[in-house]
C-alpha cells in the first residue's frame, strides 16, 4: 500500500469518465475483513477516511454532532436569511495536503484564488491601503519593489524574517522581532495573531517558521490565498462526504464515544452512548477528536489544554461595487474582512486579548473598522450574527506546542488524529489534513 501525492493521482486517473468510476469497483474488491473505526467526522476524521477508503479499507466514520466537518463547516442562518461560514478560513495554495484532500474529494474547482499572490489591507487609524504582492518566482524580489511591500519599510527590514527562521523552540514571535517597527505592526503581528491564533508575546516563533516555509519562502506560487467559491461544506464537507458513499464508507452521526475499553494498550471496545463495538484482532482506531476528549478517553496522554477563542462577525449586507475576496486591517477589533454576495464577515483572532465584552460592543467595534473600508456609515449596523468558538484554537505558545502528541501513541492499534497533534503547523484547515493522512499512514504501516 502507499499514499499518492495529487499529481500521481491526476495522472492515474485522467482517462477515466467519471473520475473515480473505475477506483470504486476496485477498492470494493480490495475490502479486507478488519475494519478503520475513525472517531469524528471533522476535516482530521474525514481526511483519514477520504485516505483510507480510497486504498480499500473497510471505514466506519463516528461523529457525535448531526453533521460532519467540525469548525469547518456552513449553515443557513434563518434570522440573516442566508447561508454563512461557521468561521472565515483561508488556506495557501502551497498547502500540499490541503490541494490533495480538495482533489480526492473532487472538489478542486470549488476554490478561487486571485492570479497572483496579493493580499489587500488597510489601517483602520489612517485609512491608508496598499497590497502586498508577492511575485511568484522563487527570488523575492517583491520586496525590492515599493508598490507590492508593505509602505513605510524597506528591503532590509524583510530580513526578519532570519530571526523568526533561527528562532528556538523556546522563543516567541515578540522576542524575535522588534515591536516597535513598522514592519511589526504591518506584516508580523497581523500575520502572527492571524496564522496562530495566539498574541505574538506568547506565540510560537517556531511554528511561524514552519508557515513561513510553505508559504512566503517557497515563492508566490505557493501563497496565492484560496478561498471557497460558495462555502466551507461545499468545498471541504459535502464533497468528500459523497466520495465516502460511493466507496460504501458509512457516516454516523449522533454517535459520541463515551469510553475506550483497552487491554495491554490495545483498544478492545469502543463504548458509544447507545452502544458498545468490539473489536477484530485486526482492526484499528483512528481518534480524530479534539484534544480535551482524547485526554479524557486515552489514560496518561499529554495533550495541549490551554485554548484561544475566535470571533466571527456575519453582516447582512452588499458590499459595495459587487466585492468579493478579503481585505486585512491593522489598528482596529476586526483583522480580516471577508466578502461574499450579500454577507460580509470579520474575524477577531485570540479574542482573549481584549477585555469581556457583550456580542453587541463586538458588532459596534467591528463595524466602525468594516464601515471605514467600505466608506459606509457606521452609524447604520446591517443586520448580524456572531459566532464565537471559545476552544476554536489551542494557544500556540511554546509550552503548548510541547504537549502536543504525535499520531502513533505506542498503543497496538490506536492513531490520533487533528490539528492539535504534532503536525509542524497550528490549528488550521492544513494541520488538521496533515493529522489525518498521518493517522490513517499508521493504520495502513502496522496492519497485520
Amino acid at each position: 500500500m502507499m499514499f499518492f501525492r495529487a499529481k500521481n493521482f491526476h495522472s492515474l486517473f485522467k482517462h477515466r469518465q467519471p473520475p473515480f468510476q473505475g477506483a470504486v469497483a476496485s477498492a470494493k474488491n480490495l475490502r479486507m475483513t478488519r475494519e478503520v473505526h475513525v472517531i469524528g467526522a471533522g476535516m482530521a476524521g474525514l481526511s483519514a477516511a477520504i485516505q483510507l477508503s480510497l486504498m480499500g479499507e473497510k471505514v466506519t466514520v463516528y461523529e457525535a454532532a448531526p453533521y460532519a466537518g467540525g469548525r469547518c463547516r456552513s449553515y443557513y442562518d434563518r434570522e440573516l436569511d442566508c447561508r454563512i461560514d461557521n468561521g472565515n478560513h483561508m488556506v495557501f495554495s502551497g498547502n500540499v495536503a490541503v490541494q490533495d484532500y480538495l482533489f480526492l474529494s473532487r472538489a478542486a474547482e470549488s476554490m478561487r484564488s486571485p492570479p497572483e499572490a496579493m493580499f489587500p489591507f488597510m489601517d483602520v487609524s489612517t485609512g491608508e491601503r496598499w497590497t502586498v504582492r508577492i511575485n511568484s518566482g522563487l527570488p523575492p524580489w517583491w520586496i525590492f519593489s515599493r508598490g507590492r511591500r508593505v509602505p513605510g519599510t524597506g528591503p532590509a527590514d524583510y530580513l526578519s524574517a532570519l530571526c523568526v527562521l533561527m528562532a528556538g523552540k523556546k522563543e516567541t514571535v515578540a522576542k524575535c522581532l522588534a515591536k516597535d517597527s513598522v514592519i511589526y505592526q504591518r506584516f508580523w503581528e497581523p500575520l502572527s495573531v492571524a496564522a496562530l491564533n495566539t498574541e505574538p508575546e506568547s506565540a510560537s516563533a517556531s511554528i511561524l517558521a514552519g508557515i513561513m516555509k510553505q508559504s512566503f519562502l517557497s515563492g508566490g506560487g505557493a501563497c496565492k490565498p484560496m478561498i471557497p467559491l460558495t462555502g466551507l461544506s461545499e468545498s471541504f464537507v459535502m464533497p468528500c462526504l459523497n466520495v465516502l458513499r460511493q466507496y460504501g464508507t458509512e457516516v454516523k452521526f449522533g454517535h459520541r464515544l463515551r469510553a475506550i475499553s483497552a487491554d495491554n494498550l490495545t483498544v478492545k471496545k469502543l463504548v458509544f452512548s447507545e452502544k458498545t463495538i468490539e473489536l477484530g484482532p485486526e482492526d484499528w482506531v483512528v481518534l480524530a477528536v479534539p484534544a480535551w476528549v482524547a485526554a479524557d478517553l486515552v489514560p496518561g496522554l499529554i495533550a495541549p489544554n490551554d485554548f484561544r477563542s475566535i470571533i466571527n462577525i456575519h453582516y447582512r449586507v452588499e458590499a459595495p461595487g459587487n466585492l468579493t475576496g478579503f481585505t486585512g486591517l491593522c489598528g482596529g477589533v476586526a483583522e480580516w474582512v471577508f466578502v461574499k454576495p450579500g454577507v460580509v464577515s470579520i474575524t477577531v483572532s485570540a479574542g482573549e486579548r481584549y477585555e469581556e465584552t457583550e456580542n453587541r460592543n463586538w458588532v459596534i467595534y467591528a463595524w466602525k473598522d468594516t464601515a471605514k473600508l467600505f466608506d459606509l456609515d457606521p452609524a447604520k449596523v446591517p443586520p448580524w450574527r456572531v459566532v464565537q468558538e471559545k476552544r476554536a484554537t489551542f494557544a500556540c505558545t511554546p509550552d503548548q506546542v510541547a504537549r502536543r502528541p504525535r499520531a502513533w501513541t505506542g498503543w497496538g492499534n490506536l492513531s490520533l488524529a487533528g490539528d492539535w497533534t504534532d503536525t509542524g503547523l497550528p490549528s488550521c484547515i492544513e494541520g488538521a489534513i496533515r493529522s489525518g493522512i498521518k493517522a490513517a499512514q499508521m493504520a495502513v504501516r502496522w496492519k497485520k
